[in-house]
């Protein structure tokens, strides 16, 4: 697989429209220096381009495998993971108390987009980890901290999340692994878990489990779960490995994509664990780490789209096909009007959905380091309302222009010697990740909406409208156009938003809630747009064929995504009519 991260384009994105400065001279980013962005980036380029890339197409046709002493990851990737840690990468964001680098989380995050977009299977190990950093600082005990922190954010150990389990799917109230008191103040956990990212492997010493289960009394449903930590080792007084702990993949899970990710069923069977935060309170807890995934997710969307561009737009110049205007012989597909409109379709779409990414990033970071309660609360709420929009919008976007780079390669996409069919198989799974999708449009407007009674919405649309406002004043005729695109988005957002409040006040939510996935497509189709005018106005500084780039995409995103927003608002609030109201004829049901 050939990658190069587009580094102008994302430190653009990070810079002039996520507006990464807002971080400087914060006292928990003491090492960070705009001037870091460049190198940082440019050395996380060579990592995935040289070493993560050429493994993909490896790890895709090999997979890992599950031996009598525990997975082996596909070839390569424990030497690839040793090269990743003693990068320092893992710790590139956590805090220096425990061998951080303390830099923005937003640089993180297209860090991490260049890791995923070279080889998502890979990029899968350390997005858990971060996750289980996350947790740990958050609500683990001092001792738990000390003992596990430091070679989590080494990159010695890695982390896992153990949620999902055979009967329970999502409803994680339902789940039924047990934590029994031992004398010693630690617990015996017992069941099985299945779908655990990286579970088991040998590319690390020891893996950290972060498992949900229930202890002897608990209430039933999701106010009865609490948090354990497992090791796969357990970890003596002083620090060294001790003897194995009674945890193990039993099976790997044959999937559509992401093969050399080992996706396992894990017995835990008498396992010594010691609980996280207080009992009964494991669900909040792990929220911690599922907020995390869900914008690392997220990011997975964005990154295998930007591969799945990188792709078909190689094979568009070399896949020669029919007649062009200037061009003797067969002509390079690139050529036709239709394939750079598909191209560009895809490009818009991956750009608009890295903004909302880093975006979210730089409001997690403000959330934590703002010096004032009033600026940190804003930016949790911004943060609270982008995540489940970067989560799935940028997901499905990732599914789509990987299928629309299939397209582009016409039959050759459809077999196996080529990648972008693997680029479509592997993101795949993106919308189903931590919560599907459709979760994530309920959790939008039931909770993020909803809880806020709009306010969220409004403060973002504000901004919205701030945008299309400084794009007309520019008096540039295209800039004035695509103001005019955002600022009707904008209304039909706002339109749309308004409904979704009083239709969550009623007592029947259902009408509400069968639009709900529409309305996230809608929130995040206009704040897109959004981030990529602001894209389009910032670059007018910029020399020759950069701006003119921002321009066109926003411009193309305009005419193509947010010219169709005002007829969108009925399909969200009266599309749910047809199928509720004869939810017998269609489905049996009354």
């Amino acid at each position: 697989m050939a990658y190069e991260a587009p580094l102008n384009d994302m430190a653009f994105a990070l810079q002039s429209v996520a507006d990464l400065s807002r971080l400087e001279g914060l006292e928990p980013f003491g090492n960070y220096d705009p001037e870091l962005i460049s190198p940082i980036l440019e050395e996380a380029n060579k990592l995935a381009r040289d070493v993560l890339a050429p493994l993909n197409t490896v790890g895709d046709a090999h997979g890992a495998q599950l031996t009598d002493d525990g997975v082996k990851a596909a070839p390569g990737f424990a030497d690839a993971y040793a090269q990743f840690r003693d990068g320092g990468w893992m710790g590139l964001s956590a805090p220096e108390e425990w061998g951080g680098q303390g830099l923005p989380k937003a640089l993180a995050l297209a860090v991490m987009e260049m890791f995923h977009a070279a080889n998502m299977s890979f990029g899968l190990c350390p997005m858990l980890s971060f996750g289980a950093i996350e947790a740990l600082i958050a609500h683990g005990m001092d001792e738990q901290k000390q003992t596990y922190l430091p070679n989590l954010v080494a990159g010695n150990w890695t982390g896992t999340m153990n949620l999902t389990e055979p009967q329970a799917g999502s409803d994680v109230g339902a789940l039924k692994t047990k934590a029994i008191p031992n004398e010693d103040g630690s617990y015996a956990i017992t069941g099985q878990k299945i779908y655990i990212t990286w579970g088991d492997h040998d590319v690390a010493e020891n893996i950290i489990h972060l498992v949900l289960a229930r202890l002897p009394d608990a209430p039933e449903g999701s106010r009865g779960i609490s948090l354990f930590i497992v090791p796969k080792m357990m970890v003596n007084a002083d620090g060294s490995l001790g003897e194995r702990n009674a945890v193990k993949c039993i099976g790997l899970e044959k999937k559509m994509g992401i093969h050399a990710s080992p996706t396992c069923v894990m017995e835990y069977d008498g396992a010594t664990g010691w609980l996280i935060g207080q009992e009964n309170k494991g669900l909040a807890c792990m929220f911690t780490m599922m907020n995390s995934a869900r914008l690392n997710v997220g990011l997975e969307g964005v990154a295998v789209g930007e591969a799945a561009y990188q792709t078909a737009f190689d094979y568009a110049q070399e896949r020669k096909q029919g007649k062009a205007t200037g061009v003797d012989g067969p002509a390079p597909i690139l050529h036709h009007a239709d394939v750079r409109r598909t191209l560009t379709t895809m490009r818009a779409r991956v750009a608009a959905a890295r903004s909302i990414c880093y975006a979210c990033g730089v409001a997690a970071d403000l959330a934590e380091a703002a010096p004032d309660e009033e600026t940190r609360a804003a930016a949790k709420m911004r943060e609270d309302l982008l995540t489940p929009i970067a989560k799935a919008w940028c997901t499905d976007m990732g599914v789509d222009v990987a299928s629309l780079g299939v397209q582009i390669h016409g039959g050759m996409g459809f077999m196996n010697e080529t990648l972008a069919g693997q680029l479509y198989r592997d993101s795949r799974i993106a919308p189903i990740y931590e919560g599907t999708n459709g979760i994530q449009a309920i959790d939008l407007v039931g909770r993020k909406l909803s809880g806020t009674n709009g306010e969220s919405m409004r403060v973002m649309l504000g901004e919205v409208e701030a945008t299309a406002a400084s794009a007309r004043a520019t008096n540039d005729p295209q800039l004035v156009q695509i103001a005019d695109r955002l600022r009707a988005g904008a209304d039909a957002l706002r339109e749309a938003s308004d409904w979704m409040l009083e239709a969550m006040k009623d007592r029947d939510q259902e009408k509400a809630l069968a639009g709900a996935t529409a309305y996230l497509a809608l929130a995040g189709d206009v704040i897109g747009g959004h981030f990529l005018t602001r894209a389009a106005v910032a670059a007018r500084g910029e020399e020759g064929s950069f701006r003119a780039r921002q321009l066109a995409l926003a411009g193309f995103f305009a005419e193509t995504v947010l010219a169709t927003a005002p007829g969108r608002v009925s399909g969200i609030t009266d599309g749910g009519s047809p199928f509720l109201e004869n939810s017998e004829a269609l489905f049996g049901i009354a």
